[in-house]
């Protein structure tokens, strides 16, 4: 299905977005994964809804006044908020993935009459786990790596703490020659959002007061990630089971035919 692209302008940049099918409005996100990412999920979910993928500021096709701005969850939220302005859409579903997930977190406890069901799938929360000071340090060596040895060092070292086995057949790989798109966003996440997302700190309060509905998902095959963990967190902070997703981490690009409809099936219950 062709997807319409579009772009709004927002305090301190310009978003791009993208639109495909018809019907209830689905908004899917990921950061710093940008649109292209999540385009094999919103196709299969688009002949039963209206759905929209974005890049996050300074990610892709989505331009910053000023380059060395930071990439807060709170700021991404607030950005999701004006899309659904410019859609002319009081609300939507959210599903969120990673990073999009805590940008999902974030619109809830910010925007809480904009958001019907929030998917937060696998959020990189680790101020919620009991080994927090040695993770944040981490993330600091990560970012320093970055600026010692580039985004090639950085992204195996972010990998590897993750929990993946970078020896297997299966792991996850970048370009072998990356674009300089590829490289401005390496260093837009490393630089400017890898820590304030991965520092963000739930409201609790707020997500399980407010009127939106908040569903944890985890991978199938997840068990292994530092994401799953995070994800089990959350789950139990909200008193609410997480559910399960086909695949890891990633499992919306390398499962999307089974993950469609678990997708479906969690929003519409």
């Amino acid at each position: 299905m062709t997807a319409t692209t579009h772009t709004i302008d927002v305090p301190g940049g310009r978003l791009r977005y993208e639109v495909r099918g018809a019907g209830p409005l689905l908004l899917v996100m990921g950061a710093p994964m940008d649109a292209t990412a999540f385009a094999p999920l919103a196709e299969a979910l688009a002949g039963e809804r209206t759905v929209v993928t974005h890049d996050p500021r300074g990610v892709g096709g989505s331009v910053l006044d000023d380059p060395e701005q930071d990439s807060t969850p709170d700021l991404r939220a607030d950005d999701v908020a004006l899309i659904l302005d410019a859609l002319g859409a009081e609300s939507a579903d959210v599903f969120g993935s990673s990073g999009g997930a805590v940008t999902g977190l974030a619109l809830v406890t910010r925007h809480p009459h904009r958001v019907r069901t929030l998917v937060a799938h696998e959020p990189p929360l680790l101020e919620l786990l009991p080994d927090a000071a040695d993770l944040r340090a981490g993330v600091e060596d990560m970012i320093e790596t970055y600026r010692r040895e580039g985004p090639g060092a950085a992204w195996v070292q972010f990998m590897t703490t993750a929990g993946y086995d970078l020896s297997a057949e299966d792991a996850p790989a970048g370009p072998e020659e990356p674009s300089e798109q590829d490289l401005a966003d390496s260093a837009h996440f490393f630089l400017h959002e890898l820590r304030g997302t991965t520092r963000y700190v739930p409201d609790v309060a707020a997500l399980t007061a407010g009127p939106s509905r908040v569903v944890v998902g985890v991978g199938a095959t997840s068990g292994h990630l530092l994401t799953y963990r995070t994800s089990l967190a959350l789950a139990e902070l909200l008193g609410t089971p997480p559910v399960e997703f086909p695949g890891d981490h990633g499992g919306f690009v390398t499962h999307t035919a089974e993950f469609a409809p678990v997708l479906s099936k969690v929003l519409a219950e």
